[in-house]
């Protein structure tokens, strides 16, 4: 039990310091433009990944060298809309209570400080608890809620709280 606490803050310091060094989105192969209605940041990166970030948003997009893009960021705070090009490689999102992978897709995740939560536009995305476990796979108009102690559980988001999700990026 003790053992499994002190990982699982280690496992968090490591996140959150992650997180710290890179509270704003570092662009290296990116391009950044800011939207008005509602404040946000769109990053237009290579291979078709397309980060659209509340203006609030604390993003990570640490970039690698040699890579063409980031194969990963951190979301610590607020929310994330992503589009990955089909066949453009794997893309995964890291917050504190989840990680959200695709290969191809559009989706939002949505940081708060005890709940992640995962929506998924088009194709698939498949989430899981930040040590791997529990993975569930979402399609469209699925989401799904993580919460440390929780089990992850797939469900169709209601009509309001996907539209009031979608609002905050002017869709």
């Amino acid at each position: 039990m003790k053992s499994t606490f002190v990982k699982s803050n280690l496992t968090a310091l490591a996140f959150f310091l992650l997180v710290a060094s890179s509270a704003t989105a570092q662009e290296p192969s990116c391009q950044r433009d800011e939207l008005p209605d509602p404040p946000r940041f769109v990053y237009r990166c290579a291979n078709g990944l397309v980060l659209e970030a509340e203006a609030a948003a604390q993003l990570g997009l640490p970039q690698d060298a040699g890579q063409t893009r980031a194969g990963s960021a951190t979301v610590s705070d607020k929310a994330v809309l992503i589009e990955v090009t089909p066949g453009s490689g794997a893309f995964q999102i890291l917050t504190p209570h989840a990680i959200a992978a695709v290969r191809g897709t559009a989706y939002v995740v949505d940081v708060t400080s005890t709940t992640t939560s995962v929506f998924v536009i088009e194709g698939q995305v498949s989430v899981s608890l930040p040590d791997g476990s529990q993975a569930v796979v979402l399609g469209p108009g699925e989401g799904t809620d993580a919460t440390p102690g929780q089990s992850l559980t797939s469900r169709v988001w209601g009509q309001d709280r996907a539209a009031r999700l979608l609002a905050r990026f002017a869709r």
